[in-house]
C-alpha cells in the first residue's frame, strides 16, 4: 500500500497540535460543561482544591493552556501553507488531525485518570474504570487508528502536486474554523444553564460587587463564603465582559476561565 508524500514537518506538528486542542476544548466542552461529568482537579482531597475558586481557577488554566496549543498550530499551519498543494496533503492533514485528537484522549486517560488521578472520567459512578477505558478506546485508541490508516491510503489517481489540488488548503480552513469554532464554544457562557459565575478576589466588598451588577444590569444570586466568589443571573450574559473593568478576576465562560460558569459551589 502507497503511503501518502511526507508533508512538511510544520504541516505535520500543525495537525497534531490543533487536533490536541481541539481534544481538550472537546474534552472541556462535554465533559466540563454539558454533561459536568467532572471538572479538571476534582480527584484531589487535599484541603485547597476543595475550594470552589481552585477549581475553578485549574478549568481556565486547562482551557488557556488549550488555546495556546491551538495558537501554535495555527502559526505552524500558516508557515507551512505551502505544502498544502502536495497530492494528498489535505488527507494527510485531517489524518493528523484524528492522531492530535485522539493524542489528548490517550493522555488524559493514562496521565491524568490513572497516574495522577486527579479526575475520573465520572466522579459518580461506584466503578470509573469501565467509563475510563471505553472513553479511552472510542476517541483516543479509534481516532488515532482511524488517522493512520488514512495517512497510509494512496493519492487519488490523476492527483498531483501544484495549484490543480485544492483540497489541501480546503482541508486546511476546515481544520482551522473547527478548531476557532470549539475554542469559541468554550469560552461562551451557557445560555439559561447557569448564572454567570464572577471571581472579584480578596479585597472585594459588597459595595464594589453591587456597583459591578447595576453597571451590567445583572442581579446577584449568590455568593460563597469569603464574598470573593458571586453568581451573577443576566439577561444579556455577553455583557458579562464588562465585568472586567469592574474589578473582577475572572468571569466564567470568558478566554481565561472557559468553565467557570460551570463550577458548582461545594
Amino acid at each position: 500500500m502507497t503511503a501518502i508524500a511526507a508533508p512538511s514537518r510544520r504541516l505535520r506538528w500543525s495537525g497534531w497540535l490543533l487536533g490536541f486542542a481541539l481534544g481538550g476544548f472537546y474534552d472541556g466542552i462535554l465533559l466540563h460543561q454539558i454533561l459536568q461529568w467532572h471538572h479538571l482537579l476534582l480527584g484531589v482531597d487535599a484541603a485547597p482544591f476543595r475550594d470552589v475558586r481552585v477549581q475553578v481557577l485549574a478549568d481556565g488554566l486547562f482551557h488557556a493552556l488549550m488555546y495556546a496549543i491551538a495558537l501554535a498550530g495555527g502559526w505552524l499551519l500558516w508557515r507551512g501553507r505551502a505544502a498544502l498543494d502536495a497530492a494528498g496533503a489535505g488527507r494527510g492533514l485531517v489524518a493528523d488531525l484524528l492522531i492530535g485528537f485522539g493524542a489528548w484522549h490517550v493522555v488524559d486517560a493514562v496521565l491524568f485518570h490513572w497516574v495522577l488521578a486527579i479526575h475520573r472520567l465520572r466522579m459518580d459512578v461506584a466503578e470509573p474504570l469501565p467509563w475510563d477505558i471505553g472513553w479511552l478506546v472510542a476517541f483516543g485508541l479509534l481516532p488515532i487508528a482511524a488517522g493512520l490508516l488514512l495517512r497510509r491510503r494512496p493519492p487519488a489517481p490523476g492527483a498531483a502536486p501544484g495549484p490543480g489540488a485544492p483540497h489541501g488548503r480546503a482541508a486546511a480552513a476546515v481544520l482551522a474554523a473547527a478548531v476557532l469554532g470549539a475554542g469559541a464554544v468554550a469560552a461562551r457562557p451557557p445560555p439559561d444553564l447557569a448564572p454567570v459565575m464572577v471571581w472579584f478576589g480578596p479585597g472585594a466588598t459588597p459595595q464594589t460587587v453591587a456597583q459591578a451588577a447595576a453597571a451590567v444590569d445583572a442581579r446577584l444570586v449568590w455568593s460563597d463564603r469569603s464574598g470573593e466568589l458571586w453568581a451573577f443571573a443576566m439577561d444579556d450574559r455577553l455583557q458579562a465582559l464588562r465585568l472586567y473593568g469592574h474589578g473582577a478576576r475572572y468571569v466564567g465562560g470568558t478566554i481565561v476561565a472557559g468553565c467557570f460558569a460551570w463550577a458548582r459551589p461545594g
